[in-house]
């Protein structure tokens, strides 16, 4: 009898999903050696790594029959993948007793993973520089690294990566007709960026340790810093650098593809770019003024203050060089409004997307236009293009369901006792994959006072936000488990 789910196949990926990580686990081994640090936790990660990888890769046979990736396939694969990486990331916490607990360890991995950014750590800075870098790799990894090299290795296995392409929601525009060809130039375009950020911070007089862990959280859009104060205490210089390396990482790297090869024309078509640069600039120049007219700071604190956290929390990054519940309510009620933005679709930010709220407005306009006039025959077009109903659709139901998640999350962890503010945001930036949120786990708070059975619950969350929440719900439905 055949089985639901074709094992063979998701357990080769996982395993090479491992593989990727022990490479990774070990390569901190050198960061250890060089600041004095212990091997030790590294060493024994990156050991049951190996050995979790060979076990899976012993499931798969040599034999080549079967091995087409169906839809039910992908979606497992994909959310097994992320609460295992969330497992095996915790590790190097667990041993080096920096993280001593499996709650707060796996939170901080599967955070590190998503790309959240939200953290249990009160004092970063008291952890070894070798651990810190593992939790920044993790971002990095996780941003679209890892999901890139599983692209270019997938086809030298025969095995169609497609699915798994769309699945994690990153990257759907395909930019040549060979998924090979497309994890190369993306994996190019991705090592490019980080690579410029570095130098960049690096001439701004931050370290090489500091520049590349940045660096990390920043083209991943995740947030995680070596720092206590995360961007608060360097240097506007370095602050502004931050700025747009955050405001280009929340770009489909679809247009910087085309950039790179001068198809302006392709940019220019793209009504998402547009849409996004907008909303920054209409909700920073909504909060500079609020800064300078209100709390009477200088035009140019304020523009860098302002635009440093609305870009944070569009991208879905998470840094922070302001806390910005000292604001007037009004400003951070705002912020919090930006936490069910998103970035563009196709970058490595999280959230509802831009080009879902640009839908939404649209079908809105067209409900209004059909009031006005109702026998007008409208429909919604985007990038000059008619949007097929049925997709339309989709994206309507799933900023529907988006809230209706947000809205359970935040009446589970107001059943633990936390206050709504605490709550709602701590769902909202889990969701979203930000890190801060406002009340007790605002920019200079953290989650590690919160219960444990809300941390998992958040930690669920992550990987639901991550994963578009479908894949996580087609798990719970019946008929995902019928042959």
């Amino acid at each position: 009898m055949n089985s639901v789910l074709n094992f063979k196949i998701i357990f080769k990926i996982i395993s090479i999903l491992l593989a990727i990580i022990t490479l990774a686990l070990l390569s901190c081994e050198g960061l250890a050696v060089a600041y004095h640090e212990a091997l030790m936790p590294f060493l024994y990660s990156a050991v049951i790594t190996a050995v979790l990888g060979v076990l899976f890769w012993t499931f798969f046979t040599h034999n080549h029959h079967n091995l087409d990736m169906h839809r039910k396939d992908a979606y497992f694969t994909v959310v097994f993948s992320w609460f295992i990486m969330g497992v095996v990331g915790a590790l190097p916490y667990l041993f080096s007793h920096a993280i001593p607990l499996p709650v707060n360890a796996f939170f901080e991995s599967v955070s590190g993973f998503t790309t959240t950014g939200s953290s249990i750590l009160t004092d970063i800075e008291a952890l070894p520089k070798s651990i810190l870098f593992w939790r920044s790799l993790t971002h990095w990894i996780g941003g679209i690294g890892i999901i890139v090299l599983i692209i270019v290795i997938l086809p030298s296995l025969k095995i169609g990566g497609y699915h798994l392409f769309t699945l994690e929601s990153s990257l759907q525009e395909k930019l040549q007709p060979r998924i090979k060809a497309v994890g190369l130039r993306l994996l190019m375009i991705y090592v490019l960026l980080t690579l410029a950020e570095v130098l960049f911070l690096m001439f701004g007089h931050m370290n090489l340790y500091e520049s590349v862990c940045h660096a990390f959280g920043t083209i991943a859009t995740g947030g995680f810093s070596p720092k206590n104060t995360s961007i608060a205490d360097y240097s506007p210089y370095i602050q502004y650098v931050v700025m747009v390396f955050m405001l280009l990482a929340g770009v489909n790297f679809a247009i910087h593809y085309y950039m790179l090869n001068r198809n302006f024309k392709k940019v220019k078509e793209n009504e998402e770019v547009r849409f996004y640069l907008m909303m920054i600039l209409i909700i920073g120049a909504i909060i500079t003024a609020i800064l300078f007219f209100k709390m009477h700071k200088p035009l140019e604190l304020s523009f860098r203050e302002s635009f440093f956290q609305v870009i944070s929390m569009v991208t879905c990054t998470g840094f922070a060089s302001a806390d910005y519940l000292q604001w007037p309510t009004v400003a951070w009620m705002i912020i919090f409004f930006t936490m069910f933005l998103g970035g563009s679709t196709g970058s490595t930010a999280g959230g509802i997307k831009m080009v879902r709220h640009l839908v939404l407005f649209k079908n809105l306009r067209n409900i209004i236009r059909k009031r006005l006039s109702p026998n007008a025959v409208l429909s919604v077009h985007l990038n000059a293009k008619k949007l097929n109903p049925d997709t339309n659709n989709a994206i309507l139901t799933f900023i529907t369901v988006y809230f209706f998640v947000f809205a359970v999350g935040t009446f589970l962890l107001l059943l633990l006792g936390i206050d709504s503010k605490t709550a709602s945001s701590s769902v909202a930036t889990c969701m979203a994959g930000i890190g801060p949120g406002i009340g007790s786990v605002g920019p200079v708070g953290n989650f590690a006072h919160l219960p444990a059975t809300a941390k998992l619950i958040l930690t669920i969350l992550m990987i639901t936000g991550r994963l578009e929440i479908y894949p996580i719900i087609a798990l719970f439905t019946r008929n995902f488990w019928k042959r």
